[in-house]
């Protein structure tokens, strides 16, 4: 590119950009979802032409959240949802339900019970030897099972290296026994 000698980039005028400015991106549905107005599966991994845009005045530790407008492939209707960085995963907004995730309840549940245990281990000095004691019982019983199963799975797996050694020579001689013939 030529720049003339009396170029100045200072007195070329800065864009002023709205904050909330959309974005149109291309992205996949980041969950199985179900349109509330046609009943329409949208499964994850469907790929949508979106507008993007910052959601203002929601921050998670420094890290902007993004709220996301798609349409539903049969009746167009507007499907919205936003970034979770804390728990590292998207929120439905509105226009579809987010369908069932087994494994998101099963965490959150572990989770809890998790909770619950800290509390009461907190107040409670002997419920923290109580909980010890049976974690180190289940840790035996785990251990024995795998010990168990290894030595059953050594009975069942006893192989004769030397018998097979021995067959394979006798099937040698036999195909030598047959090329000579």
């Amino acid at each position: 590119k030529y720049y003339p000698p009396d170029f100045d980039p200072a007195k070329i005028p800065k864009l002023k950009l709205p904050k909330d400015r959309q974005y149109v991106v291309r992205l996949m549905a980041p969950f199985n979802m179900r349109c509330k107005t046609c009943g329409e599966y949208i499964y994850k991994g469907k790929k949508f032409n979106a507008r993007k845009e910052t959601v203002q005045n929601e921050v998670y530790l420094g890290l902007p959240i993004f709220r996301f407008y798609i349409k539903c492939t049969r009746c167009l209707a507007e499907i919205t949802f936003k970034t979770d960085p804390e728990n590292t995963d998207y929120t439905m907004e509105h226009g579809a339900t987010r369908n069932f995730q087994a494994e998101k309840l099963l965490e959150e549940e572990e989770k809890r019970m998790q909770k619950e245990r800290e509390e009461e281990e907190l107040n409670n000095p002997m419920k923290v030897l109580e909980n010890r004691t049976k974690d180190s019982k289940l840790e035996m019983e785990v251990l024995e099972n795998l010990q168990e199963l290894k030595e059953l799975n050594q009975r069942q797996a006893n192989v004769d290296f030397e018998a097979m050694l021995k067959q394979y020579k006798e099937y040698e001689e036999e195909q030598k026994r047959q090329e000579q013939e």
